[in-house]
């Protein structure tokens, strides 16, 4: 994975170099779809056939989505260069780009009930005082959690879960 992250990294950089001169969030918006494309098996499949050209994979991908000149030159170059299988670590290293330039971090908010968006924007206000950042929270519902949430930012956690806390508790009586 460290390998891929070492062969994303160049294209998010210059990626977002372009973008930032353009419009960044269009063209994220735009390399996720491409992303999500490139994760399809079958137009991998079809992008390492040898007898498939550059030309013919890239009309492939570039026929289903409206794309920038500066996001569709990258694509070529991707292509070019047989990377079409980096492009959801170059989307995720890109967002990190753009949120660092713009003080902003991803969260992903697991519950275990629906929050609605009063009570979110509570626990959001609480959640930027206790990371120090402005988030971008994303809400996934897990069941598993009993109650409580668990809050995921970059490689911090910060785990209320009822799950968490008898877990806690099982290891503190069993020890």
């Amino acid at each position: 994975m460290a390998e891929l992250a070492s062969i994303a990294r160049p294209y998010a950089e210059a990626l977002y170099q372009v973008a930032s001169k353009h419009d960044v969030k269009a063209w994220g918006l735009q390399l996720d779809a491409l992303a999500q494309m490139a994760g399809a098996p079958e137009l991998l499949a079809f992008a390492d056939h040898p007898k498939a050209t550059a030309e013919q994979v890239y009309a492939v991908v570039a026929g289903k989505l409206e794309l920038a000149e500066g996001v569709q030159n990258f694509l070529r170059t991707v292509i070019a260069n047989g990377r079409l299988g980096a492009l959801q670590a170059v989307a995720q290293q890109f967002h990190l780009l753009a949120n660092a330039a713009a003080g902003v971090a991803d969260a992903l908010i697991y519950s275990a009930y629906p929050i609605d968006a009063a009570q979110l924007a509570e626990v959001m206000v609480s959640l930027e005082k206790r990371f120090a950042r402005k988030l971008d929270a994303q809400l996934v519902l897990e069941p598993s959690l009993i109650g409580g949430i668990r809050v995921v930012v970059g490689d911090e956690v910060l785990d209320t879960s009822v799950k968490y806390r008898l877990e806690r508790m099982k290891v503190a009586l069993t020890a």
